[in-house]
């Protein structure tokens, strides 16, 4: 048995060709990645996700159909081309389609197979299918954004059911778009999101063989489309939080390999994340376009970005095996997309989530604070008034537990999202033999972290532990009661590497250590955020919610503030603040609300009164730290921001 620290995962040079993974790796000549997607179904989620889960299945993802006008099956285009229809049904299908697939309701099931079923039946027979007015609703030629999240749908239906009719669809569809002319791909939203349809080429062209035309297209599609590998070429949200993931995908048809496609990647998001992102919880300042000047944390986020910048992560760390995108990944998931919904039934969400916000009212803000001349905070399910993100929110969760196991480039598995889960998958050599691991874990309020083999016989495979970026202490790693591993590793996040003939009930423990740290914003104000683990914490401000209007079954509410918010930090006592926990342990409750919310934390603060509102109720602008305030020091609890609506996780810090 070994244990190997790597600083990201390579595919080794020298592998057997025999050995490259057991779930479509990719095939000559695309270059091989280290992680492989598992087929919806593999991963059961448990605990917290499990939670958030069931209450998606009986919230507004779920139940969306019962009162959308864009998802009325006789009605739409997708189904019958000679009705309207955009953007919408693609994007709920996506998400909806997938909750049935992770979770195996069979309610959810059998509606999003009818939507499958009648879209895989209206293709024409040139390839293409959905509504007959986007044919040439775009300067003549065919919108073809909207179809992109609908190809994400068919892929996990077919990895979920093997469906005959899937790869021939989706063959005859690229065909359809390769014999467009080629000022098609810079036409409409399509043409800063291509990479939607390049991870789908990609994913067909290793299901298919004597398809080497649909790397050509690739390249045509890249060649012609928004420039990622120079610049940013739009500043819009959800165009930066799809596109700037397309040279990373564009890489892997380059041959030989050139390290500045990956390189563009990441730096398209220190771009982005430098300029707009000096805050806390994962997201940067795009309440629509990002603005030259408009950087405070009251700045939102879309919530299509936020959904959308996490899939992006879940692809980048399966192509480059480097975990900071799966740090990144659930620091938006703890911190920022739990806040996208209401606490109660989860059946609204509001069109942008602000990591520093003390009122969400369902009035315009005509200052200038954000971009839209429409009002964007309150909670409602906002078929019409937030249109989008109503209906896009629903892959969050589930494509988040699908990405929780992921299976590795030389038959082992990888545990990349820590969540109380069971996976079943394929290790070892040649065929493999199917194994199962339970992980056991309160990740990310605690830091241990249990699996337990159930193995039908021994057999060798190497397992990959992620070791997040923020962990300075030394991870402690051991096998059935024995310590195997207690060193510091990395700074910016590494992997542990388990090489060992695995044997039934074996139990695998590690601890993750949690520790407090401070994060200054420099550029912002030299404001501060304070963070456990993954968690970022928030002012626990008093919410009050009152009900604006809806119905019992689909209600709108807004959130208006019941106590002081306007504190600075006293940061010359951090050895005194305090964590304090309840006793809970792998619970389906939802923890992301002020009521359940597993830890907070004891801070020293005094209020600075003239930090206020301005006269539409948003925030004011972050005041500089330090800041001189002549009140008396108070004791403040902080709660991890996922589980407050009302935040402040911004602070300036008081001088002494």
């Amino acid at each position: 048995m070994t244990v190997q620290v790597v600083s990201r995962v390579e595919v080794s040079s020298s592998l057997d060709d025999t050995l490259i993974g057991h779930y479509y790796p990719n095939r000559a000549p695309l270059q091989p990645v280290p992680f492989q997607k598992l087929p919806p179904g593999s991963i059961e989620p448990q605990g917290w996700l499990l939670g958030q889960l069931r209450s998606q299945i009986n919230g507004l993802n779920g139940k969306l159909w019962e009162i959308s006008d864009y998802l009325v099956y006789e009605q739409c285009g997708w189904v019958d081309p000679t009705k309207s229809a955009w953007e919408e049904l693609p994007y709920w299908l996506r998400g909806f389609a997938d909750l049935g697939f992770v979770t195996g309701d069979q309610n959810v099931l059998t509606l999003a197979y009818r939507w499958i079923d009648g879209i895989l039946s209206s293709q024409q027979s040139d390839g293409w299918f959905g509504p007959n007015a986007l044919r040439t609703s775009l300067e003549g030629g065919p919108d073809l954004w909207p179809a992109m999240p609908l190809l994400h749908a068919f892929r996990s239906f077919y990895e979920y059911t093997n469906d005959v009719r899937v790869i021939p669809f989706l063959l005859k569809y690229f065909q359809f778009i390769n014999q467009q002319p080629i000022d098609v791909f810079s036409r409409g939203w399509s043409y800063t999101r291509w990479s939607d349809n390049m991870d789908t080429i990609i994913w067909l062209y290793n299901r298919t063989t004597d398809t080497n035309w649909l790397l050509d297209l690739i390249k045509k599609i890249h060649s012609n489309s928004a420039n990622w590998l120079t610049s940013i070429p739009t500043w819009h949200n959800v165009n930066i939080a799809q596109g700037f993931r397309e040279p990373a995908i564009y890489s892997l048809v380059v041959n030989p390999f050139d390290p500045r496609f990956i390189q563009a990647t990441y730096d398209d998001y220190q771009i982005v994340m430098n300029q707009y992102g000096q805050f806390s919880g994962g997201g940067f300042a795009g309440d629509e376009n990002c603005r030259v000047g408009y950087g405070d944390p009251r700045q939102g986020f879309e919530t299509c970005g936020i959904v959308e910048f996490m899939y992006s992560f879940e692809i980048l760390t399966r192509i480059t095996g480097d975990g900071i995108w799966s740090d990144r990944c659930e620091t938006l998931a703890f911190n920022t997309f739990p806040a996208t919904f209401d606490p109660f039934v989860a059946r609204t969400t509001h069109y942008i989530t602000c990591a520093n916000c003390i009122q969400l009212d369902d009035q315009v803000k005509s200052q200038q604070q954000f971009e839209n001349n429409f009002a964007m905070l309150s909670y409602k399910p906002g078929i019409h008034q937030y249109r989008c993100c109503p209906h896009n929110h629903g892959m969050g969760w589930p494509y988040y537990a699908e990405e929780a196991w992921l299976a590795t480039y030389d038959g082992g598995l990888c545990a990349s999202l820590y969540v109380s889960s069971e996976v079943t998958a394929l290790v070892g050599p040649n065929d493999g033999i199917q194994v199962t691991i339970i992980e056991e874990t309160d990740y990310p309020f605690d830091g241990n972290i249990q699996f337990r083999f159930q193995l039908p016989t021994s057999i060798q495979f190497k397992l990959y532990l992620r070791i997040p970026y923020w962990c300075k202490q030394a991870p402690i790693l051991s096998l059935n009661g024995n310590i195997l591993f207690n060193e510091i590793t990395p700074n910016n996040g590494s992997y542990l590497i388990i090489d060992r003939l695995w044997i039934n009930n074996d139990v695998l423990s590690l601890t993750l250590p949690l520790s407090l740290r401070i994060k200054t914003w420099i550029s912002n104000s030299n404001s501060v955020s304070l963070s456990y683990g993954p968690l970022t914490f928030s002012l626990g401000i008093s919410e009050q919610y009152n009900r604006i209007g809806g119905t019992d079954d689909w209600p709108e509410f807004e959130v208006i503030s019941k106590s002081n918010w306007n504190y600075g930090l006293i940061t010359t006592n951090t050895n005194e603040w305090l964590i304090k926990r309840k006793k809970k342990k792998n619970s389906c409750e939802n923890p992301f609300t002020m009521d359940t919310v597993p830890l907070n934390l004891e801070v020293r603060a005094r209020r600075i009164l003239e930090w206020k509102a301005d006269s539409q109720n948003v925030i004011g602008l972050l005041p500089q730290s330090p800041v001189h305030s002549q009140e008396p020091d108070e004791i403040l609890t902080l709660i991890p921001m996922g589980a407050a609506r009302l935040r402040m996780t911004s602070f300036p810090t008081i001088a002494q």
